[in-house]
């Protein structure tokens, strides 16, 4: 997969949400069982924020302070 540009989001087309209101015209992707299952069966968790790290994992927090550290931890990670 190629990064998205800005000349992506401007080319006009059914499914560029972009430049069209409302919904494409056919679902953009079907979600797996096991998401549906955890839409219907939510885990009993305490973590309202999370932080994509870049490498496949996460990181959960319980409270927003915690979750401001987590980020400012993963800005510092990405900076050259």
């Amino acid at each position: 997969a190629k990064k998205l540009t800005r000349k992506d989001l401007q080319t006009d087309h059914p499914y560029n949400t972009y430049t069209r209101y409302g919904l494409p015209p056919t679902p953009i992707a079907i979600p797996s069982e096991a998401s549906l299952l955890a839409a219907i069966r939510p885990s009993q968790e305490s973590s309202l924020y999370f932080v994509a790290r870049g490498d496949g994992s996460s990181e959960f927090s319980t409270t927003l302070a915690q979750h401001n550290n987590a980020v400012d931890r993963f800005i510092r990670k990405m900076k050259p």
